[in-house]
This record gives structure tokens, C-alpha cells and sequence, in this order.
């Protein structure tokens, strides 16, 4: 069967030469894991530790199928997953122990060491406050219990030597915030207690009503405690609960200078992609698995299917909307990417889009950056060259908490860091490119502009 890439001529023409697996294959895990790396789509309720997990549940009186590490790796953490529910389950238990301040910070904390043992030296960590909201917890506590963690991790990793003296670039984070298409009075008391204030409402009301008080909330706490929220999310299922109800939100948002990133075409088609960047104004997109799948169009006015594709694909590509990329997940949430060989990065990067490659769920994946990458490289032909390109949009394409200049700086760190080590490990050089060929990687900012620096 031939890929979506092999059947739309078009994406061929955006193309440029491909490394093969065989020359992919030769960077070992140990040399990714010192590359400088970013994650920019990582869910700090998927990502706890197993140990904090039954710690904390042990504390608040939280029940778990097992309280060993092993037991939970066979009963709910599994390497292989029967559906997306079977997937969810994991979250059921971790954001149960995530209901106080030092739950927060702790897993915060955890989720910055975590990161930067491998390597990644600047991190999104995203989630959804009102999953965390109650009585005796309110959305400010929230949002500065995890800025705390993270804060702390910063700071005792830019004390090492090696950072102070400029050998190697500093560890940078900030923070993205989550609303839900879709939830219940069940799914926390927060939203119970939205439910019960507008009983009348119908309940894509009360969802666009979260949103934009969410987006309110993550304003008010940024200018007030100085806190790096960068970015306001949309998460949950994408059939039938369509990115319109939620545009009041993302136009505050907007309105405020917030970046925007969504969830989108990662169980749905292209129209779901579409949505995010027109009636949302995302700045990237979370997952966009389907973005070149024509055969995922389900409406029906769109007659032409590849038309569609190749005109978003073309928007997408020329604005350099980056799609943030979970390869771990995708295969284990979704049934047509059960064989990774199959999914759709390939053609993403035959057709030069941005892309990042990230974790999405540590823990409930069992993946790292690290990980995801080295398979990135042994199943779908990820060449050291296309590697550094992946790697510096995910700097480039942050919604870095501090200024225009400041991150021009730091990217340039991080680019000198990287051809560092080229310099130093040959095989992170394809055969006919030099540490400084970054033709591949220009854009609107282009690294021969960010060297004038």
C-alpha cells in the first residue's frame, strides 16, 4: 500500500533527499541523550514518577491496583495498550495524588530532573489546572505550586560549572495550560461545580465557559506573580466537540499575547487541523497525525480530499506552524499506527513541514525524548541532518518565556552547543553536510541570521 506521501504528487514536490535507516541507525542512544533537546508536549499528569505515584497514594489514602512498580507496569503502564481508554486509565490514578501543593511541586520537580538526565534543556510542561482545582486548592496555588517545582530544577542545574563558565547552554521552562473539549461533573469538582453553577446550560456552554476562565486565570497569574505561562491548550476528544466552542478562549488568549497550541488530527482528519489554525490562530499543533490523510476528510462538502490536504499542508508549511510529534503515543492510542514503520513523520518530513519530536506522556508511554528519537531514527529514516533540523525547531518554535532577543541568544547557545558536538562525534554528520550547512534549517529566523547575533 502506498503512503499518503506516495499518493499526493504534490507533497513529492515539497520534498527534498531522505536519509536511509542504515545511516540513521549508526547514533547510539548515549550520543542523542547528550544532544540538547526540547520537549514541548509533555503532560505532567502522564509523566509522575512510579515511585512518587505510590508514595503520594500511600499518603492521601489513593487506591492503586498495585503498590510495586512492576505491578503497575503489568496492570495499568503497559508497553502496549488495548485502546484509548485502556490508555487513560493510568491518569484516573495520577491525578488523584495531584490534589495538593506539594503533590505539584514534587511532580514538577521530578519531571524537570527527569529532563534534563537526558539532555533536554528547555521543556513545556502542559495540564489542565481545574483537574486539580477544589475547595482547598484554588487555580493561583495551582499554577505556583508546579512554577515551584520547575523553578527549583532550574536553578540547581544552572548552578552546575559547566553552565556558569558557558560550556554548555542552561536549562529553560515554562508553562502550558490545558482546557478540555470535552468533561463531566465527574471528571473533578471543579467541573462539578461549573456544572451545578449553570444547571440551564447546555453543556458545550459550560465547556466554552471553562476555557475562557481558564484563559482569564492563566493571564491574571502570569502578570501577577510573574509566572512563565506561555501557552494555553486544548486537549480531549476531537470528534464532536469541535475547536468552535472554545474561540472566546483562545481570543483572550490572543488578545493578551499568549501562544497557542491544540490538539489536533491525532484521532480526526485534516478538518480538525483546519479548525486549530483558523478559528483558534494555533501557533502549532499538537500531534496533526492526519494532516496528510485524505482519507480521513469525514465532511462531506469537501469534494476535492487531496485538494484540501495539499492547500493545508502548503498554509501550514509556508507559516511554519510546527507540529509537535508523539510517535510512542500515537501507536499506542491509535490502531492504524500499531507498526510505527507506518506512521506518518516520514512523509512529514519528505515534505519539509516543522516538526518537534516529543514524549507526550512520559510515564503512561514509558518513552523519553531520548527514546522517541532513537526510534524516530531506526523506523522512519531519521538522518542525523533531518535530526539537527527537528531539534532546533523545537528551540526556535518554543513559546520560550522570555523576550525576542533573549531567545535569539539562547537558540544561538544551543546552536553552538550542538555543532559542538558534531565536531566532536562525526557520525552526527550526514555524509555531504558540515556543521555549518543550515540550509535545511532557514526559515523566517534563519540560523545564518541568528549567528549575526
Amino acid at each position: 500500500m502506498r503512503s499518503a506521501f506516495e499518493s499526493m504528487p504534490y507533497l513529492a514536490q515539497m520534498a527534498g533527499p531522505m536519509t536511509s535507516a542504515k545511516e540513521s541507525s549508526v547514533i547510539s542512544k548515549e550520543l542523542i541523550e547528550k544532544l540538547p533537546k526540547t520537549d514541548l508536549h509533555v503532560h505532567l499528569d502522564g509523566s509522575v514518577r512510579l515511585s512518587t505515584l505510590i508514595e503520594l497514594a500511600r499518603e492521601y489514602n489513593v487506591k492503586l491496583p498495585s503498590y510495586t512498580e512492576e505491578g503497575l507496569k503489568e496492570l495499568v503502564f503497559k508497553p502496549e495498550y488495548e485502546s484509548l481508554v485502556d490508555y487513560l486509565k493510568g491518569f484516573d490514578y495520577t491525578c488523584a495524588v495531584l490534589q495538593s501543593e506539594l503533590a505539584l511541586e514534587r511532580t514538577a520537580y521530578e519531571l524537570a530532573q527527569d529532563n534534563q538526565q537526558e539532555g533536554v534543556r528547555y521543556v513545556e510542561v502542559r495540564f489542565a489546572p481545574q483537574l486539580h482545582v477544589h475547595a482547598h486548592l484554588s487555580m493561583e496555588n495551582v499554577l505556583k505550586s508546579v512554577n515551584r517545582g520547575m523553578e527549583r530544577a532550574k536553578k540547581e542545574f544552572n548552578q552546575r560549572s559547566e553552565v556558569r563558565e558557558g560550556q554548555e547552554p542552561p536549562f529553560e521552562y515554562s508553562i502550558v495550560v490545558c482546557a478540555l473539549r470535552y468533561f463531566s461533573g465527574e471528571t473533578s469538582e471543579y467541573y462539578h461545580t461549573m456544572f451545578r453553577a449553570h444547571a440551564f446550560s447546555p453543556s458545550k456552554t459550560v465547556f466554552s465557559l471553562a476555557s475562557l476562565e481558564l484563559a482569564q486565570a492563566a493571564v491574571q497569574v502570569r502578570d501577577e506573580h510573574g509566572i512563565p505561562i506561555t501557552g494555553f491548550d486544548l486537549a480531549g476528544a476531537e470528534a464532536g466537540y469541535p475547536a468552535e466552542e472554545h474561540i472566546d478562549a483562545y481570543a483572550f488568549a490572543h488578545k493578551f499575547f499568549m501562544m497557542k497550541t491544540v490538539h489536533a488530527g491525532e484521532a480526526y482528519g485534516p478538518e480538525s487541523i483546519f479548525q486549530a489554525i483558523t478559528d483558534l490562530h494555533a501557533d502549532r499543533i499538537g500531534h496533526g497525525t492526519f494532516l496528510l490523510d485524505p482519507t480521513m476528510i469525514t465532511d462531506s462538502s469537501i469534494n476535492d480530499r487531496e485538494g484540501y490536504v495539499k492547500e493545508l499542508a502548503q498554509y501550514i508549511a509556508d507559516r511554519r506552524i510546527t507540529l509537535e510529534i508523539c510517535l510512542t503515543s500515537n501507536m499506542q492510542t491509535n490502531p492504524k499506527l500499531r507498526n510505527l514503520s507506518a506512521h506518518p513523520f516520514r512523509d512529514m518530513m519528505r515534505a519539509r513541514l516543522s516538526t518537534t519530536i516529543c514524549t507526550d506522556n512520559r510515564t503512561v508511554s514509558n518513552t523519553t525524548v531520548s527514546e522517541e528519537i532513537h526510534r524516530a531514527m531506526k523506523y522512519l529514516d531519521l538522518g542525523p541532518h533531518a535530526l539537527k533540523r527537528s531539534v532546533i525547531y523545537g528551540f526556535k518554535r518554543s513559546f520560550f518565556p522570555g523576550g525576542y532577543l533573549e531567545k535569539r541568544r539562547y537558540v544561538r547557545r544551543i546552536i553552538d552547543y550542538y555543532e559542538s558536538l558534531e565536531r566532536a562525534h562525526p557520525e552526527l554528520m550526514d555524509g555531504g553536510a558540515t556543521a555549518s550547512d543550515s540550509s535545511d534549517l532557514s526559515d523566517h529566523d534563519d540560523l545564518h541570521d541568528l549567528r549575526d547575533e
